[in-house]
């Protein structure tokens, strides 16, 4: 499939998968006339990508994912155990932006806020 079939197909721009492709997120096989061809299952590999990313995976974490979930017997699973993963870090930043909330609230009643109590 040509790089414009696979970008109609997922709905992703050629610039796109250009970029996932120089990040290694993708591959595409060069005929002798240097034109990019993907494999079929490289569509199914893009609605992962961009589904990850929707729930706040960065492009790192998916490149950093994709090895082990295609080698992967259980991959279910491994997307479970990842998914699992990002709630604790969602958790923990969510932790900290409440402590956060809690010292600007203090400081907005200080006579000067940025000075440290």
């Amino acid at each position: 499939m040509r790089i414009g079939s696979l970008s109609a197909t997922t709905g992703v721009s050629r610039d796109t998968l250009r970029f996932y492709e120089k990040l290694g997120l993708i591959q595409a096989m060069r005929a002798d006339n240097a034109y990019r061809s993907y494999a079929p299952e490289t569509a199914q590999l893009v609605g992962y990508i961009r589904t990850a990313q929707k729930l706040g995976f960065t492009l790192a974490e998916i490149g950093k994912s994709l090895p082990a979930l295609w080698r992967s017997d259980m991959p279910d699973q491994a997307v479970a155990l990842l998914l699992q993963e990002k709630i604790q870090v969602i958790d923990q930043r969510i932790g900290e932006l409440q402590g956060l909330r809690r010292e600007l609230s203090e400081r907005i009643l200080q006579v000067c806020p940025l000075a440290r109590v």
